[in-house]
This record gives structure tokens, sequence and C-alpha cells, in this order.
């Protein structure tokens, strides 16, 4: 395989392993078991598995094994493991490696279900958590120890946009030979730079921009292959949190244009930022590469783009957030996001529902927060339709 080529390029073929039939589209191998020629055959494979043999489907399949080879080249990792969801490879990437007694620093500003495994799973294991501003470099600094084992982040944080210092937060870390862990969704593999920046193990949910149109879940775990297929690959094969192979085909599917689709996304979501800032219906636009957001040098530094996403608080908090969300038109209200439809979606009442207020309030998910992930539909219609849904409040 060509290591020369550009990422676009990998998008497309990378990792592909063809039948004897030469199929154009990859294989889907729905199968969960293998059939071996003889006994020995069988005893041989178990004790060691070559690259192109499977035992299992929990372990390894070659519609899924193509995925998670074409996605590691697109990062450049050297290895990658598929999981079944996007909080399937956060537990695996932090279960796997984690002990009782071991200490953990993460960013404040998570997604509700990291928060939860980090909360209440692994705080029930004997695991101790500190949380920190994800934004302040001397709060990382300060809650890093020697016996720190891993730090985990968002590289653009859920649903305020804030971006950490990977870099920064990276170079601390290592100095503790802590693992450092990054949930960089929002960033995309398109626009990544999280493993030249220092993150040891990437995780994206596959759900999001991966698969693009809201068909499948999935996630995936990306790192060194001491690490993939060590500690990780121990883990996710024995605790059963594998990708099923059709939802692999249907990733393979969405990695050929991922990249087209991220970059018209990308466009957009820039676009309607300038365009919404300093409306009078609105406290805030936050959009990491907007001159007012606080991080802007930090997300240009990390990003190449802005990403797909951006946020709105409305004044008049969360009657006139549902009163904007009612009057959308083409904008779908639902909570997943990265999709080739637009989806707004109300934190303080849905994906974050459950945290306390005082959380909230200390995140910036205020009543009047509206998270917007800008879709492939064309950009002045989709500023159209929020200017008209703003008019109604």
């Amino acid at each position: 395989m060509s290591k020369d080529w550009n990422a676009r390029t990998k998008m497309v073929h990378s990792g592909s392993r063809r039948s004897q039939y030469g199929e154009v589209s990859e294989s889907i191998f729905l199968t969960q078991g293998f059939v071996y020629d003889s006994a020995e055959a069988a005893e041989a494979r178990f004790i060691e598995t070559g690259e192109d043999e499977f035992i299992y489907a929990r372990y390894g399949n070659p519609t899924v094994r193509m995925f998670e080879d074409r996605i590691a080249a697109i990062e450049g990792a050297e290895d990658a493991f598929a999981t079944a969801s996007g909080m399937a490879a956060v537990n695996g990437a932090l279960m796997s490696v984690l002990k009782a007694g071991d200490h953990v620093v993460s960013a404040r500003a998570l997604f509700g279900s990291c928060l939860y495994i980090l909360e209440e799973i692994l705080a029930r294991f004997g695991v101790e958590i500190t949380f920190v501003d994800g934004a302040d470099i001397e709060q990382w600094r300060a809650a890093i120890r020697p016996d720190t084992a891993v730090v985990f982040l968002e590289s653009v944080s859920n649903p305020t946009l804030e971006v950490v210092d990977l870099k920064s937060v990276s170079e601390i870390a290592h100095e503790s030979d802590a693992l450092v862990v990054v949930d960089n969704v929002f960033a995309t593999p398109v626009f990544s730079r999280a493993l030249e920046l220092g993150a040891d193990v990437v995780v994206y949910s596959t759900t999001k921009h991966i698969d693009g149109q809201g068909r499948c879940l999935g996630g995936v775990v990306l790192g060194r292959e001491e690490f993939i297929r060590g500690p990780l690959e121990a883990y996710m094969k024995h605790t059963g949190g594998s990708m099923s192979p059709f939802n692999a085909w249907v990733m393979l599917k969405g990695l050929e244009t991922l990249d087209l689709r991220v970059r018209a996304q990308a466009a957009s979501a820039q676009a309607i930022a300038e365009a919404l800032e300093g409306h009078d219906k609105l406290e805030r636009v936050l959009f990491p590469f907007l001159a007012s957001h606080p991080h802007q040098a930090i997300a240009k530094a990390q990003f190449e783009k802005g990403g797909t996403v951006l946020s709105i608080d409305l004044k008049g908090g969360q009657e006139a957030a549902f009163t904007f969300l009612n009057a959308l038109e083409i904008c779908i209200i639902s909570n997943n996001l990265g999709d080739a439809k637009s989806i707004v979606t109300h934190p303080a009442t849905t994906t974050h529902q459950r945290l306390p207020d005082d959380q909230k309030e200390l995140l910036g998910i205020t009543p009047g927060l509206v998270r917007i992930s800008v879709g492939i539909e064309d950009t002045q219609d989709l500023l159209n339709d929020i200017l008209q849904a703003l008019e109604a409040v």
C-alpha cells in the first residue's frame, strides 16, 4: 500500500481486501465463525493468528479489518480496533489499561456518557478521578501527578466547543508517563492532528461523520500496535464490544465520501457562524474559528478547519430555544451530529439533561444553548432557515 497517497485517496482504497471474485465494492463477510481445514490447522490458528486469518467475529472479521486498516491509514496510526459504538470505544480505551488505585486526570467538559464512565464506573472500581478546566493548562499541570496513569479529554468539547491545547497537555502528561486518550469526534479524521500533537490513543464515534448518514452505530480506537493488539484487543474481544461486519461495511462506504462531506459541512458552518455573530436574538455564537472564540488561536494551530458544529445561545432561555427549534423547516431536531442532514439539539434538556444545574452552569450549558450540526444542504438555504426561525423568537 502506497504511503505517499493523500488522505482522500486513502479513504477510498486503503485496507482493501478482494476475494477471488475481484469485486469492486468491499465484501461483507456476514459470518460469526470460520472453518479450518483440519484439527491441526485450528490448533495452529489459536496459537498464532496470521494477518489474513480469523477465529471468531468477536475477535476479528475481514470486513471489519478492512475498515480498521483504512481508518488507521487516514489517521496515521499504527493500528485500530473497531467497536460497536463510540461509547464502547471510550470505555474500552480506558478500562483496558486502568485498575484499582490508578489516577486519571480528565477535562471537566465531556459528553454525559463519558462522565458516567469516569464518575460512576471507574470510580466504583477504585480509580481516582480528578477533573480540570480543559482550557487551563496550569490546572492540568497541577493535577497530573507522577502516578497519573491516563489523561482523558475531548479535543473539542460537546456542546460548548471548548478547545484543549492538546500539544501542551500531552507534553505535561508524558513527563509522568501518562497515556493521553483523546475523543476526537468533533475534529473529525479529516481535520485531525491528534497523534502528531502528542495523543497516544484517539477515539471516534463512527456513528457521527464517518457514517455520516444516520444509519449505523460504531466506534474505533486508534494508536500504537502494542496497545491496540495488546490490552485493548484482549479487553474488547472478551467483553464483546466489537463492531458488526455489516456496520463495518457501512463505515467503509462512509469513508469514501468523508473528505468531500466534511469539507463542505465545515465551509457552511464557518459561513453560518460568521453570519449569525452579533444577531440581536443571540447572547453568543460559539465556533472555534471565530475571532470571538477564546481558543481560536489554539484551534487554528491544531485543526485545518473549524469543524462542522456551532452552538448558539438564545436570549430568553429555554422558551426562546424551543420556539427557535420548532420554527426550523430544514434543520431537524435530533441528538446526533456529523450527519449529511443538519441537526439541532437542545443539550440542557437532552444529551446533558442529567447533569446537575451547577455543573451545567460551570460548563456553560445554558437553557438557551442550541447545538447546530451543519449538514451538506445548500449553505444559503440553511442560513435562511436559521434566520427565519430566529425571527419567530
